[in-house]
């Protein structure tokens, strides 16, 4: 299952649509007024269904991942001089690939790949794929893909 990750053009907090690969929106992310990153996922309902949420007052960024009102993990970024390190605990997955530019693969504990992600160019906006193996993983993979990309805004 493919999901295409796009930021809304103009918006003040942080919003996004993902589509499925027939162009249908799946998923719609926004950005919540609050200390910190927290980004809403909503179904093609409108029912919320998750909470990426930014824990400030840390040494270094760390992201909450929720399934509706229910905490499911975490991500922490490592102390690194030069490349992206971070420490997942979630899903017992953890992610390979480059950070800076977009291009990773989230594993599973086997080693077994769950999904890819990739950055799209020139486009308006950002815009990645998100190539999950499958589609009960879709959530997951989307609030964790969300945790990296807050995180790297962080830094800019």
């Amino acid at each position: 299952m493919k999901l295409l990750f796009k930021q809304r053009l103009f918006s003040w907090f942080d919003s996004y649509d993902i589509y499925d690969e027939a162009g249908n929106t799946v998923y719609t992310v926004k950005g919540q007024l609050s200390w910190g990153h927290c980004l809403k996922i909503y179904d093609v309902n409108g029912n919320e269904v998750g909470t990426v949420q930014e824990r400030i007052f840390t040494m270094l960024p760390k992201f909450e991942i929720y399934e509706e009102e229910k905490y499911v993990g975490c991500i922490s970024k490592e102390f690194s001089f030069f490349k992206p390190r971070y420490n997942i605990d979630y899903n017992g997955w953890h992610v390979e690939g480059n950070f800076m530019e977009w291009d990773y693969d989230i594993l599973n504990v086997s080693r077994r790949q769950v999904a890819q992600v990739s950055k799209q160019l020139f486009n308006w906006t950002d815009t990645y794929v998100i190539d999950v193996n499958h589609p009960q993983d879709a959530l997951s993979t989307l609030m964790l893909v969300l945790a990296i990309d807050a995180e790297k805004c962080s830094r800019n």
